[in-house]
């Protein structure tokens, strides 16, 4: 017995001292790629010496005599810090995922190789002007210069990453960057997937009122009932079959309800405390560890730029520079058509036309995918766009025999000169100049709030879509591509993008609202991505005569829910104080202490605070009773809730409350009864998950923040360091929005949110600030990995200065890259 026991003693130790070895193991190897900020390094291709001064918060400030060798430092800086980030966005633009992940990709990569996004990005760098071509090439050789540093130096790849998918990283091309920009571009626009959504809603509810209650139009002039889109196209449809596009590993596009959003609002020198312009703007995106955002300042011959970059391209896209500050919000513009182009029975490789029967364009592209032969596709295109493949965004669901389905859109052009409009916005001098320069942005559409030192304005900038006013489905739809009246006829001219340039009131902004009451076809769009978060803004702004850095920071934290305000008065009017007490520990009684909490709540969605998680359950469960009966399977799709629809039916309008009927029980069900029955729905729902002490409840705990790392989020054990989770207040229609995942085992998990936030006071410019979701670094080592994320959580933020004794005096380290 005790030979056996010294047998497994050793054992033990022996397995003990593997495992402690094996990690030391995996950690030096890790730390190996961890970027040195303090260091001289010979590099070619520069003009002068350039200095990357790291400020205490990892923040690079590039300090170079020319622009060109500004934006070198600028890709040096990405390299060191984000290369793993960089290299999957190009491979994910390129259709390359598969060479490193097998399989699992296949579906991405067939997507985007049909879009051809990657090879009109490289056709688009030559109608770039001289300007941007220089910052592009520039930008390549500083991405290249740290490749060739990894290289020689055995730095690790340069990121851990690289340890566990091994693969050539080919050198940094001006092609990779103008890609990244159409890859953002698709992942911030969600119309193809809302005209399938209304295309296959519209089939199981014909009635246009009630295709309007779960479909609403924002408030304002409205449009024109519909056909059912089963007129619009020759039947029989498939059946219905479920959504495939969410489930996919690393997939192009986020779920709908999870593309872009924002907030940005500016005061003039009228409505400023300090006498100078003001403005804040925090861009909404998807969370991920890293962010998506990277803060950097470049010294530009035209004077100092700092802000929001994104790594891989060149540009402060939202910022500051000493004359101008800029910010960004999705415009929501309708960008996207989708058509059903039938094929020709007698050979399928043609299509029909509006003059007949015409070829497909095509061409042969090769997918190579890990551990397994490669797979060759045919990528087909007609005159109205590529043509998608079914399994995708559900477009088998309305896509009859005999037919395909095309995609128009304006990202989708070889002449793309968005990034030379980006270039010019950091060396513009005024609101004018920014203005007339964006008119060379293409995609995404956004729209762009500026202040200078005198003037305020905001404008939608991107190609807008020309649409024949007798167009069947005016783009909500998807519509027959042979039909002439749908086809695009060209694009409209800039100056018909709306745009307001020193208003009389002196404050402008945007929260996704809807912008514009023209009517089709310059109606800008349908569907919008606010029309809660602006009433609430519009309070906000009015509520005082004179605006200062403090009470916009206050703005861009504020998180009472105006949607809270207004629907629970109304899902809750017959059922506040009816009845006698019920007895301790029944639902009844559950019921009305749930009742007590939400009839004294001010709508606040604090972290800290139980009713804010009674009332999100309570109105998803609502949502769920009275659209599951009508919309089957198909009511998945709709996991957010939508306010207006819950507001037309509990208000009765055109009849709404018709939803609340059940329509598979014998009885006719009210309101009130559906109100009651899904709260009951929601407290036995919170029992079960977080237990019966409603009291004690914290919506922090349900709103967690997720910023999941890309690829190794969901490793076991890694997870563990790779991912960051925070408890946070907001919510999916608060200013400090909170976007909840809507489905699952977690569905109120904050997943898209304000990965970046500024605030810009020209009164006293380097008072201004900024924060980012995350950190700067992307390797889970370094401290810079979320340093930052604390910060951004309390809704606190790190000085946004110019002034380059500040930086040296918090300089963490200064990276000098000299002439060999």
């Amino acid at each position: 017995m005790a030979l056996v026991f010294r047998w497994l003693l050793r054992l033990v130790t022996l397995s003990i001292v593997l495992t402690v070895l094996g990690a030391g193991m995996v950690y030096y190897l890790a730390s190996r790629s961890l970027p040195e900020y303090d260091k001289t390094l010979p590099v070619a291709g520069i003009t002068a010496d350039i200095e990357i001064i790291r400020d205490n918060a990892g923040v690079p400030h590039i300090m170079a005599l020319s622009d060109r060798d500004a934006f070198f430092g600028l890709g040096y800086a990405h390299a060191q810090d984000r290369l793993w980030q960089m290299v999957l966005l190009r491979r994910t633009v390129q259709g390359r995922l598969s060479e490193i992940f097998g399989t699992r990709t296949v579906e991405t990569d067939t997507l985007m190789r049909r879009l051809d996004l990657y090879p009109l990005a490289v056709a688009s760098v030559a109608h770039q002007d001289a300007a941007t071509l220089d910052a592009l090439e520039a930008y390549s050789a500083g991405v290249n210069a740290r490749l060739d540093e990894i290289n020689q130096g055995s730095n690790g790849r340069g990121a851990p990453e690289f340890f566990m998918f091994n693969a050539p990283l080919a050198p940094w091309k001006p092609a990779d960057s103008i890609a990244l920009t159409k890859l953002m571009a698709f992942q911030l626009t969600g119309h193809l997937r809302e005209e399938v959504l209304r295309a296959r809603t519209s089939l199981l509810i014909p009635d246009a009122d009630r295709l309007s209650d779960i479909l609403p139009d924002m408030p304002g002039p409205g449009v024109a009932a519909l056909p059912e889109y089963a007129s619009l196209v020759p039947g029989p449809l498939p059946a219905h079959t479920p959504s495939q596009t969410r489930q996919a590993f690393l997939p192009a596009t986020p779920p709908r309800g999870l593309s872009g959003a924002s907030n940005a609002w500016a005061a003039d020198a009228s409505r400023s405390a300090g006498g100078g312009t003001l403005l804040a703007n925090d861009p909404h995106l998807g969370l991920t560890a890293p962010s998506i955002w990277y803060l950097a300042r470049l010294e530009l011959r035209s004077g100092g730029v700092i802000g929001g970059t994104i790594p891989g391209i060149p540009v402060v896209m939202v910022g500051r520079s000493e004359r101008l500050a800029w910010g960004l919000t999705s415009s929501y513009l309708d960008d996207q058509d989708l058509f059903i182009e039938e094929l020709n029975p007698e050979d399928s490789e043609q299509y029909r036309t509006p003059d007949g029967w015409a070829r497909f364009e095509t061409r042969k592209s090769i997918i190579t995918i890990k551990d397994h032969a490669p797979a060759t596709i045919t990528l087909r295109w007609t005159t109205n766009g590529p043509v998608l493949p079914r399994a995708s965004f559900d477009l088998e669901a309305v896509t009859p025999p005999g037919h395909v389905a095309t995609l128009s859109w304006t990202a989708l052009s070889g002449k793309d000169t968005s990034m030379t409009a980006g270039i010019g916005l950091m060396m513009s001098g005024s609101v004018d100049e920014a203005i007339e320069i964006s008119r060379a942005h293409v995609a995404p559409s956004q729209n762009l709030t500026l202040i200078d030192k005198d003037t305020v304005a905001l404008k939608l900038i991107g190609v807008m879509p020309s649409r024949d006013p007798r167009h069947q489905s005016q783009g909500r739809m998807p519509s027959l591509g042979h039909v002439a009246e749908n086809r695009w006829q060209g694009t409209l001219p800039y100056s018909a993008n709306p745009g307001f340039l020193a208003p009389q009131g002196g404050i402008v902004g945007n929260t996704n609202n809807k912008l514009t009451d023209d009517a089709f076809p310059r109606h800008v769009s349908f569907d919008w991505g606010d029309s809660q978060r602006v009433q609430r803004w519009r309070t906000i702004m009015q509520g005082r005569q004179v605006h200062t850095r403090d009470s916009f920071i206050e703005a861009q934290l504020d998180t009472v829910s105006v949607t809270a305000r207004t629907l629970l008065p109304l899902i809750g009017r017959d059922l506040w104080y009816t009845g006698e007490a019920a007895p301790e520990g029944t639902p009844e009684r559950q019921r009305q202490r749930a009742l007590d909490l939400l009839a004294n709540w001010n709508g606040e969605m604090n972290e800290h605070l139980p009713e804010p998680l009674i009332y999100a359950a309570w109105l998803r469960a609502l949502q769920e009773r009275l659209i599951r009966d009508d919309l089957g399977p198909l009511a998945s799709e709709f996991d957010h809730v939508e306010p207006l629809f819950i507001e037309r039916v509990f208000r009765d309008v055109n009849g709404a409350a018709k939803w609340c009927d059940i329509l598979r029980s014998v009885n006719e069900e009210s309101c009130a009864d559906i109100a009651r029955l899904a709260l009951d729905d929601a407290l036995v729902w919170i029992n079960e998950t977080y237990g019966d002490a409603l009291e004690s409840l914290r919506w922090g705990d349900a709103h967690q923040a997720v910023h999941e790392h890309t690829v190794l989020g969901k490793v076991p054990v890694l997870r563990y360091f790779v991912n960051i989770q925070q408890s946070t207040s907001g919510g999916d229609n608060t200013l400090m929005r909170g976007r909840t995942r809507g489905s699952g085992d977690a569905p109120f998990e904050n997943v898209h949110a304000a990965g970046y936030r500024g605030v810009y006071d020209f009164a006293d410019p380097d008072s201004s600030v900024f924060v980012s979701a995350t950190g700067q670094s992307g390797h889970f080592l370094s401290r810079h990995y979320d340093d930052l994320g604390q910060l951004w959580r309390r809704g606190e933020y790190i000085p946004m200065s110019l002034d380059e004794g500040l930086a040296r005096a918090a300089s963490v380290g200064i990276t000098r890259l000299v002439k060999p």
